[in-house]
């Protein structure tokens, strides 16, 4: 798994705000150009992975997005302080003080969000934060910055992928490429098992953050029988978190799969059959409405396509600190390997007249 958790600090390190995927795209298009018979790229730019299968069993489709949440450079004044927008949704009050990196024609700029210091702010000035407030100092005077920064730069957050505590894992953009990897991973255990009946396609998708784009044009292109989404999902397990509107969604406590009306009831029953037969821990999260990731538009591609979704619980969401457990990633790529290799032909998935055996 060290090769793996290697791949998957490169992943993250590659920058990939949303409509700038191209450095994580390059990398996953190298990792799967040995094992999947098929890699291509759609002129949205999600990568398309295909493992033929060794029957005809319905074909399968895992959707991760990669690209990850950020900010644009909008304005640079004449003392060279970049003025920013929002690429998906940042909340404002996490910035003031962060090291952030401006991805520039010339190379990486090194810099910090701008914090006034708790001596200069009067006691009654208000708490909140917003986008207006912040600039960012990248160490250089207004006519240099001018010359090395565009306007419509984009900027990530300057953190990285780290081991802490037991078995678990922080960083920047674990939305969604911890999902990536597992969809990687899926593959990568698919193509060395031949266990997949039916075709099995890997898509890493594009514009998620901004509305599920790039799984707009993905589902429509490869038209799959079945087609699950990974992503994350609110843990509940620490301070302040209300369980009775949220529910009790751990870290730690195995894959988490969705159900409600954005999920074929057919694919939830074989998710968690499948769960069952791996002998893994799982939990349920209640969905009563369209889903906030690429389900909700992969369900009604076309004529429908029988659609499911898998998460990771994940604590401190759109975040440069976001917290997952290891071993929940590790239990998803199992789930998913064998919900995938127990597809079978005669499989159906029209809603109360198929039924799981």
């Amino acid at each position: 798994m060290s090769n793996d958790y290697s791949f998957l600090e490169q992943l993250i390190d590659a920058p990939s705000p949303t409509g700038f995927e191209e450095p994580a795209a390059a990398l996953i298009r190298q990792r799967l150009a040995g094992c999947a018979d098929e890699v291509n790229t759609d002129v949205m730019g999600s990568v398309h992975a295909l493992l033929k299968g060794s029957g005809s069993a319905p074909s399968v489709l895992l959707s991760a997005h990669m690209d990850e949440i950020g900010l644009m450079v909008s304005y640079i004044d004449d003392d060279g302080f970049i003025r920013i927008g929002n690429i998906g949704g940042v909340d404002a009050n996490i910035l003031p003080g962060l090291r952030v990196e401006v991805h520039t024609a010339q190379g990486v700029l090194k810099g910090v969000v701008c914090r006034k210091p708790i001596h200069l702010i009067p006691k009654d000035d208000k708490s909140s934060v917003s986008l207006d407030d912040c600039a960012i100092d990248v160490g250089f005077g207004g006519k240099k910055v001018k010359e090395m920064v565009c306007i419509g730069d984009p900027i990530t957050f300057a953190y990285g992928f780290e081991r802490f505590g037991e078995n678990m894992a922080v960083s920047r953009a674990f939305d969604d490429k911890i999902g990536v990897w597992i969809a990687i991973n899926v593959l990568e255990r698919l193509s060395a098992s031949k266990a997949n009946k039916g075709d099995f396609i890997a898509a890493a998708t594009t514009q998620e953050e901004i509305g599920m784009r790039g799984a707009t044009t993905t589902a429509h292109k490869i038209n799959p029988d079945v087609a699950l989404a990974f992503d994350v999902t609110h843990a509940t397990d620490y301070p302040g978190i209300d369980k009775n509107k949220f529910g009790d969604i751990r870290c730690g406590g195995g894959p988490v799969i969705a159900r409600g009306p954005n999920i074929n009831p057919i694919v939830f029953g074989r998710l968690v059959a499948s769960a069952k037969k791996e002998g893994i821990p799982y939990q349920i999260e209640a969905e009563p409405h369209a889903t906030g990731t690429d389900a909700r538009v992969m369900q009604v591609s076309r004529d429908g396509i029988a659609s499911g979704l898998v998460s990771v619980a994940l604590r401190y969401m759109h975040t440069p600190t976001e917290v997952v457990s290891l071993s929940d990633v590790e239990n998803t790529i199992k789930l998913i390997t064998r919900f995938v290799a127990d597809m079978d032909e005669n499989a159906s998935f029209i809603p109360g007249i198929s039924l799981v055996k």
